[in-house]
């Protein structure tokens, strides 16, 4: 990953994933993707939509797991990103335990 993509990704992490150092949350890009797709508000979202690419975004929704999304999230990011036709959202990722 290039390191302007690094560096945006820690300030993100910095402010979505409060409960690591950025350092360490940016070990797993995917969750900070994912934190900010979520919780994020336009501004991050957006700049960070802007700078890694909407493949980056997808990938994270394509791997989410259970609880990293709300349903509300979920939906808005299928559309927006084109993986999914009005109405044709798939389920959110749900824990399995086996």
């Amino acid at each position: 990953m290039p390191n302007d993509n690094l560096e945006l990704l820690k300030l993100l992490a910095r402010r979505y994933i409060w409960w690591k150092p950025p350092g360490e949350a940016v070990r797993e890009p995917r969750r900070v993707i994912a934190q900010v797709m979520n919780l994020g508000d336009w501004d991050d979202a957006n700049a960070m939509r802007l700078r890694l690419g909407d493949a980056a975004l997808q990938d994270a929704l394509t791997h989410a797991e259970a609880g990293q999304f709300n349903a509300r999230s979920w939906t808005w990011w299928h559309y927006r990103l084109g993986l999914a036709r009005m109405g044709q959202v798939p389920p959110l990722p749900v824990r399995r335990f086996e």
